[in-house]
């Protein structure tokens, strides 16, 4: 029988790496890996359905489910995870010298639905008093301007969310005291030149998210991988296939990681930061699968429906193709 031509468009990562090489094969699959910037797979996916298989944004995941037919289906795969504490930057004399102190304020974000920005206002609204609807949201191109949101969602009139002038960046805006904080996944230009205007809200990130860590057990989940329905519809064999050589992918780079014969990444303490984080976080800390994730994905489920981005609570099994949450018993 012939092996089954899919696409599959990610990023460039470790964990999926021996997928493109062709190292790891899905069972009765040829793979295409296009290796493309994380922002343009989610456009072309979400705006588009471009490609077969691809990485998506789990926010703009759950986003998509609105619609019916229901375009994807998703595997328990979390091929970007990642604590945002960082991701939070405030104007010098904005009056910011804690989170707490963003209440009232006005905070850009490039789209109110990323996934690192639901994050963190869950985070702020559970555990600082930020509530959602305390704060005036700007959205809009954050180093160029006009940017095209990839969904369009329906949000409650209880939040205040504008959209910045089309000649207008984010970054430019923060680094004027137009607006007084930037919740974004990428560092603002400003911040890299070393402008003393803009600073982060947590002065000591990598300690806020210890924290964060030891009282909630969250390791954030980033993003997803998600097949196209009408491919799923048509071959429901590819789920189990795709989350295996996904899963197998993954556990070839994390053994990879402890190689100390010579430094893979240009990380000089590559190997301690390994066991830190494997004795703050558990050896399995970048597990994959519904079980181990659970607590996790209902903390942002509840984020989603809380912020008006789900007009549901949706449920974490509720996310994943049947075929992906079975494995046959050996």
């Amino acid at each position: 029988m012939a092996r089954l031509h899919l696409t599959f468009a990610c990023g460039d990562y470790d964990r999926t790496r021996a997928l493109e090489e062709g190292t790891v094969r899905p069972d009765g699959i040829d793979l295409t890996y296009l290796r493309l910037p994380v922002e343009e797979t989610f456009f072309r996916m979400m705006r588009h359905q471009e490609f077969e298989v691809a990485e998506m944004s789990l926010s703009s995941y759950v986003v998509s489910l609105r619609t019916e037919p229901r375009p994807f289906v998703a595997l328990p795969v979390f091929t970007s995870r990642m604590f945002r504490h960082g991701s939070l930057y405030c104007h010098a004399d904005a009056g910011i010298s804690s989170p707490e102190d963003l209440r009232g304020k006005r905070i850009g974000t490039p789209e109110y639905q990323l996934t690192a920005c639901v994050w963190m206002r869950g985070i702020l609204a559970d555990r600082h008093g930020v509530p959602v609807d305390s704060v005036s949201y700007f959205t809009g191109g954050q180093e160029t301007p006009g940017r095209i949101e990839k969904a369009g969602v329906d949000l409650p009139d209880s939040l205040r969310i504008s959209r910045i002038p089309e000649d207008r960046t984010l970054a430019r805006m923060l680094a004027e005291g137009e607006i007084d904080a930037l919740c974004t996944p990428r560092v603002p230009s400003p911040f890299v030149a070393g402008d003393p205007r803009v600073r982060r809200v947590f002065p000591d990130v990598v300690a806020a998210e210890k924290e964060y860590y030891a009282a909630t057990g969250i390791f954030p989940i980033m993003h997803v991988v998600v097949i196209r329905r009408d491919v799923h519809d048509r071959h429901r064999w590819v789920a189990q296939s795709l989350y295996k050589a996904l899963l197998a992918a993954k556990d070839a780079a994390h053994r990879n990681l402890y190689d100390t014969s010579a430094l893979r990444f240009m990380l000089p303490w590559l190997t301690p930061q390994l066991e830190e984080a494997r004795a703050l976080l558990g050896t399995d800390y970048w597990s994959y699968g519904l079980d181990a994730n659970r607590g996790t994905l209902a903390t942002f489920l509840r984020y989603h429906h809380e912020q008006g981005l789900s007009a549901r609570l949706w449920q974490p099994e509720e996310l994943f193709a049947p075929e992906s949450l079975e494995s046959a018993v050996i």
